[in-house]
């Protein structure tokens, strides 16, 4: 068995044996919010193509279709560690590696050939120091009392999910501090080194090699952890069956985490650089404060060259900011096609507080960190940079922590004798 075939056999056993029936009815189509999110991706595939060039109109489409992805596959980063952590469950987990490992290898054909639409294709390859141990930390706390990690508040905003708004606040916010305590992290604060494996390992083969085995390592562990803690099946939403599945259903978590991988690898060509999350989140706040006529281009961190850059321009030239709402526009498509889309009208206080909070630490904890569960785990791992792994295992550290917490803020933990979903 190859070092890929592995952990996807392990996922599709796990989907086969641990999760529910597949055959119950999926709900019947919402045309208001389809039609909606159909307007919306015109509109703001149009409005990209008034201020930037063609590449960014193809990004913003990529950015739809993750959306579309992440819903319907319900990728859970943030419930993955989760259900690792508190249960035992690794299928998410494996789903992770089956993701990273085709990422992975579909970058290195990208760095080998030099394909890229919008000049040589550049990976996201960041620094080791106590910055991105920090922020990881604390990004891990703040996924599991807010609710969700980046990626998961874009797609849980777009369908609907009223709690996740104020996560997506929260996000801002803690940008937004960030970049005021800039000066503190880069100017007292030792600054790390990067560590491209491809240098460690003589070039993209033996990074390839390496990083792949270490994958096919982390679903084996997942395994013993699981016959070590018996944990219960995760329950999958009702989901139609045969080709209507691909709009109506849930998806296996193996099909989402290979479309992720290709499609990440797509941004990567159309762009020059892979998936991102939340550089945006900085740029949309500073973007507010400059309309209640504050001056965070006075900031050291809206000095920077390319951050300055990013905040001159408009919000539909900025590319992660294309992304990001091309995510949600996919998001709320996907919902309403699925029957899915729900807004809360009423969120417990402690929830609210929770989402706020949450959001907060993963946002000042995702731009000390150098990116977020998408560009620091997803694409950093898959880019040969070791800080992605350091990242990843950090942040489970982190969520060790957030479940302990999370019982503060009204949320309760998945048990070994409880389903999970």
């Amino acid at each position: 068995m190859s070092v890929l075939t592995a952990p996807l056999k392990g996922v599709l056993d796990t989907e086969r044996a641990a999760f529910g029936p597949l055959d119950r009815k999926a709900p019947p189509t919402q045309p208001a919010p389809t039609a909606v999110a159909v307007l919306l991706a015109a509109l703001f595939l149009w409005g990209v193509s008034r201020v930037a060039p063609a590449t960014m109109v193809v990004t913003g489409v990529l950015g739809l279709l993750l959306g579309f992805t992440l819903f319907h596959s319900r990728f859970g980063f943030t419930s993955g560690w989760r259900q690792l952590v508190a249960v035992g469950q690794g299928a998410a987990i494996r789903a992770h590696m089956v993701m990273l490992g085709v990422a992975t290898v579909l970058f290195a054909i990208v760095f080998a050939t030099g394909l890229g639409l919008s000049g040589d294709p550049r990976g996201y390859v960041n620094p080791i120091g106590i910055g991105l141990i920090v922020g990881a930390f604390l990004f891990g706390v703040g996924m599991q009392i807010g609710g969700s990690c980046a990626s998961g508040t874009l797609f849980a905003v777009g369908s609907g999910q009223s709690a996740i708004v104020l996560t997506l606040f929260g996000f801002i916010v803690g940008s937004i501090l960030a970049a005021l305590s800039f000066p503190f992290w880069t100017d007292v604060v030792p600054q790390g080194v990067p560590v491209d494996l491809r240098d460690v390992f003589g070039g993209i083969p033996g990074a390839l090699a390496v990083s792949l085995v270490v994958m096919v390592g982390i679903a084996a562990v997942t395994y013993v952890v699981a016959k070590r803690r018996t944990p219960p099946p995760v329950e999958r939403p009702p989901s139609a069956r045969g080709i209507a599945r691909v709009l109506r259903g849930s998806w296996p978590m193996w099909v989402g985490a290979i479309v992720l991988a290709v499609l990440n690898a797509a941004v990567l060509v159309v762009s020059g650089q892979p998936w991102g999350v939340t550089s945006a989140f900085g740029l949309w706040g500073a973007k507010v404060l400059q309309w209640f006529g504050a001056e965070p281009q006075n900031w050291a961190f809206w000095q920077v060259p390319a951050n300055a850059k990013s905040l001159a321009g408009p919000v539909l030239a900025d590319r992660i900011s294309v992304l990001d709402i091309g995510i949600m526009i996919g998001a709320l498509f996907a919902s309403g096609v699925g029957g899915a889309f729900l807004l809360h009208k009423r969120i417990p206080w402690k929830i609210a507080v929770g989402a706020v909070v949450g959001g907060i630490l993963m946002g000042y904890g995702a731009r000390l960190a150098g990116g977020c569960n998408i560009g620091a785990y997803f694409s950093g791992i898959a880019s040969f940079s070791l800080h992605g792994w350091i990242w990843g295992a950090v942040a489970l550290a982190g969520t060790w922590v957030g479940l302990r917490l999370r019982p503060l803020f009204g949320h309760t933990n998945p048990k070994p004798v409880d389903s999970l979903c």
